[in-house]
């Protein structure tokens, strides 16, 4: 009996552990997409002559959709089977990279952007529940969540690196090639080994407030990418930051009524949670832009190869590699104040070292300037997956933690919008020679966004919000 009982326990948990590598395989192949991309964008401009507000599209079609169909795919899970939903978003998620890799034209890709990410938008908030009912225990399930976080910010680091490798040795449309063979890894594996489930109790769908969703996100992001080419003051662009504040209203108005809300308004009443949200939007805002103006910078100004910018990320993304397990072991020991504090410390070193570049900067300078940025954005996923679900009723901590995913995305895409569109409003000329000085602003920006992040450390953790993080927590528990 002694013997026999621990070897039980070891294959169960060998297979605990299968499962989670099976979901963090699946994860770093999105997070792959996200950003590796970026490094293609110059071969992607000469190959199909795509324009740069159809470069920022290439990135934010598929950041777009992901963050309006995560809240949507995670109660399709619930409802219909965990696995099978799993399944099906790698199915779609591998079709979707074929059709990207095929593409011949700028709005095919973006196209097939689209279709890649709604497989994409399966995978992460379905991951999660599969990874919650899988790991019971809750130090094990605590040990496998910072696993599959982790997961998600090395790939988003490593994408870069990955993409230039990729397109120097063989093009950019093996970066989506590089899907297949995990999709179908991925879909075999998860038939042997991930159990099917579902929720006990399923929440009702909530399709006007889905639609409310895409219809904001989608409005405000087109009209900032394309109000420099359509005027800012244009019936167009107006319109469009109308009708994202419309849709915001109306959603708010919607979802107060309901009794199971896609985004239940009453969780914002709680500091911590919205300032978890608010420090994804900021940090990932500044890691998207971030990721797109480097890219064009190494490879249109320093006349880079792909392989060779890639490589120059190298400081970042180790950076983020390193600090994003120790940043979940600081939050485990004393909470999620001193992290979010050097998440923002570095993101704001970077940004205002950046603002400094020009044409012949030198490449020691830069590799500072990416480690410290590295060394903020590792800092930054962990306190801010503790700050949305700390406190809430287990019933609760999925949605919770589904709205914190959703802002980082919402994040990557206001920053991919916004400042590569303020640095080509400061371009007179080729980028190979006004990019640079360009940029300032949006750097400027950058550096805005780590002290937003690091006010909000301090913010989110006084005893006050802690209070009003309990006061929430009590009434859903009720609720």
């Amino acid at each position: 009996m002694s013997t026999v009982a621990p070897a039980s326990e070891d294959l169960a948990h060998g297979r605990r552990m299968g499962v989670l590598a099976i979901c963090c395989l699946s994860l770093f192949i999105v997070g792959i997409d996200a950003t590796g991309v970026n490094l293609a964008l110059p071969s992607i401009r000469r190959d199909l002559g795509a324009d740069g507000s159809q470069l920022q599209w290439v990135i934010d079609a598929y950041t777009l959709v992901l963050a309006s169909l995560l809240m949507l795919a995670g109660s399709t899970g619930d409802r219909l089977g965990r696995r099978r939903v799993f399944q099906c978003g790698l199915v779609l998620f591998g079709v979707g990279s074929l059709l990207c890799s095929a593409a011949q034209t700028p709005g095919v890709l973006i196209a097939a952007r689209t279709a890649q990410a709604a497989g994409g938008s399966m995978l992460n908030p379905v991951a999660m529940s599969i990874i919650t009912n899988t790991f019971r225990e809750p130090k094990e399930r605590a040990q496998a969540i910072g696993i599959w976080g982790a997961t998600v910010g090395l790939s988003m680091a490593l994408g870069p690196v990955l993409g230039g490798v990729l397109v120097d040795s063989i093009g950019w449309r093996a970066i989506f090639w590089l899907n297949i063979p995990v999709v179908v890894a991925a879909i075999v594996l998860s038939s042997l080994f991930v159990p099917e489930s579902r929720a006990d109790r399923v929440r009702r769908l909530d399709p006007l407030a889905q639609a409310l969703v895409v219809a904001l996100l989608a409005s405000l992001t087109f009209g900032i990418i394309e109000g420099r080419t359509f005027g800012w003051g244009s019936a167009t662009v107006l319109g469009c930051f109308a009708g994202a504040g419309v849709a915001l209203v109306v959603l708010v108005a919607h979802e107060l009524r309901r009794t199971e809300p896609l985004l239940d308004p009453r969780f914002f009443a709680s500091i911590p949670f919205s300032g978890a949200v608010a420090s994804a939007i900021l940090g990932f805002c500044a890691m998207g832009g971030f990721l797109f103006l480097n890219t064009l910078y190494l490879q249109d100004v320093r006349q880079l190869s792909p392989l060779q910018a890639g490589l120059m990320t190298l400081p970042m993304a180790g950076a983020t590699a390193l600090m994003s397990p120790i940043s979940g072991r600081v939050v485990g020991v004393v909470g999620p104040r001193l992290p979010m504090l050097v998440a923002g410390g570095g993101i704001a070193l970077s940004g205002t070292m950046l603002l400094r570049i020009e044409d012949g900067t030198s490449f020691a300078y830069l590799g500072l300037a990416y480690l410290a940025f590295g060394i903020g954005f590792g800092m930054l996923n962990a306190p801010i997956t503790n700050a949305a679900v700390s406190g809430m009723p287990r019933a609760q901590a999925g949605v919770a933690a589904a709205i914190a995913s959703t802002s980082r995305q919402v994040g990557m895409s206001l920053g991919v919008a916004t400042l590569p569109t303020v640095t080509y409003a400061h371009l007179h000329g080729p980028a190979s020679t006004g990019l640079a000085a360009a940029s300032h602003t949006a750097w400027s920006l950058v550096a805005g966004c780590g002290v937003g992040v690091a006010v909000l450390a301090l913010v989110t953790t006084s005893r006050a919000a802690i209070r009003t993080r309990d006061r929430v927590a009590a009434e859903l528990g009720a609720a």
